[in-house]
């Protein structure tokens, strides 16, 4: 039984796609609070760039160290009462942070959040790639990843507003407490595991071991793109408030009113670059064809990144950023129906965790790496990087992961 025909009605299909999108826009505004509230943080507890990164570091390493055990548990867990776990555990973390008074504090809470939040990506690419056929697949993906950059576009705003009326404390608690309203339409929604297991086809089957997983090519094709792609993004949800403050002297005020912009295009990018991806699909009749184009042109579009220092004004540098998170976004649409062309539902998390794993290495380095060359040098150098490493993912695809189709592998 194919998704296309899994006895869950396609209206509530896109619904399902809508609450993914929701729960890791919650994700994104928990994640964010401390990012915004960083300029101000690093004021009260004198901290410097290096030591701040130490604190988004942590959340990194919890990221990596996570994925690997996420996948694990979503694949056994399943994916209704798999996220629903991982959601409260971040949600009363993310709350934590208004106890944090030290340095050592933050980095204990960042990195337990890191190991939370980490699951909630590969809790989509599982549902996506057993609900949707590949026609559509990409434009779930979209969809759902859409609600990273949407929680990005409300953080700046938000965050900055409940600093400014409720105080630094309750600018953590509130998000936190607000997102778990999201359990009920979640449970009263989303198909129990057996339930879900028929509807999709997937049977539990046995257990895969990940030395096998990691001596497939395609495993090994998906890890090098989310290395590639997934420190890109990081380092302008982690940054991107710090760079306009200390290099576009931008305000605090300024940066809730505008920061928000290039997330919503990062939004965009996933829905119109998910779409356009299946569109492809549809006009060339070859998964791997389409998939190889739209990746080529999103990647083209994030190496833009380099362009970034040379922008001579606020508005032409937000514009240019806002044009790398389209293209990487819209990377990450097609990868997420990538893993669903290449391995079945019932192995995706473990799939997606070893990428993901990378992809938490990868920023993890990069984080560090930030901080210190940008109390050393500039910003210039890391962003010249980040204009790089969209044409290493790109490298992979063709000469990695190569032909995009369904991988023989026993499940």
């Amino acid at each position: 039984m194919t998704p296309a025909d899994n006895g869950i009605s396609s209206n509530k299909r896109w619904l399902l796609a809508g609450l993914l999108s929701a729960s890791i826009a919650i994700n994104l505004v928990d994640r964010q609070v401390l990012n915004f509230l960083g300029p101000t943080l690093r004021t009260n507890f004198h901290w410097t760039a290096t030591q701040f990164s130490w604190i988004a570091a942590a959340f990194q390493v919890g990221m990596m160290s996570g994925q690997v055990p996420a996948g694990m548990f979503l694949d056994a867990a399943g994916t209704r009462a798999g996220l629903a776990t991982l959601l409260v555990l971040w949600s009363a973390l993310g709350a934590g942070h208004a106890l944090a008074a030290s340095l050592t504090a933050f980095i204990i809470i960042r990195f337990f959040m890191g190991m939370a939040q980490c699951g909630n990506y590969g809790a989509g690419i599982k549902a996506v790639a057993g609900l949707f056929p590949a026609e559509t697949r990409s434009s779930a993906g979209g969809v759902f990843n859409a609600g990273a950059q949407l929680g990005s576009v409300i953080a700046p705003p938000l965050v900055v507003y409940l600093a400014h009326v409720a105080g630094l404390e309750m600018a953590f608690v509130i998000p936190a407490v607000v997102g778990l309203v999201w359990l009920i339409p979640w449970f009263l929604t989303y198909p129990g595991k057996q339930q879900s297991q028929a509807a999709t086809g997937q049977k539990a089957g046995p257990t895969i071991s990940f030395a096998k997983l990691l001596q497939n090519r395609k495993v090994v094709g998906l890890f090098l793109v989310r290395c590639c792609s997934g420190p890109l993004t990081t380092f302008y949800w982690v940054w991107l408030p710090q760079y306009l403050k200390s290099e576009r002297k931008m305000p605090l005020a300024l940066i809730g009113t505008l920061a928000w912009l290039p997330y919503l295009a990062g939004a965009t990018g996933n829905v119109a670059g998910g779409f356009i991806s299946d569109r492809l699909v549809r006009r060339f009749g070859s998964i791997d064809k389409a998939r190889k184009v739209g990746f080529t042109c999103a990647f083209l579009l994030s190496a833009l990144s380099a362009a970034v220092p040379l922008a001579p004004s606020i508005p032409m540098a937000l514009g240019l950023i806002s044009l790398v998170l389209f293209g990487n976004q819209w990377v990450a649409a097609t990868y997420i129906a990538t893993v669903g062309d290449t391995f079945p539902a019932n192995v995706a998390g473990r799939v997606n965790g070893l990428a993901g794993f990378g992809d938490s290495a990868a920023t993890l380095i990069a984080v560090l790496a930030t901080g210190v060359i940008v109390d050393h040098y500039s910003y210039t150098p890391v962003f010249i990087a980040a204009g790089t490493l969209p044409l290493l993912a790109m490298a992979s695809v063709f000469f990695v992961l190569r032909r995009i189709e369904p991988e023989p592998i026993a499940v």
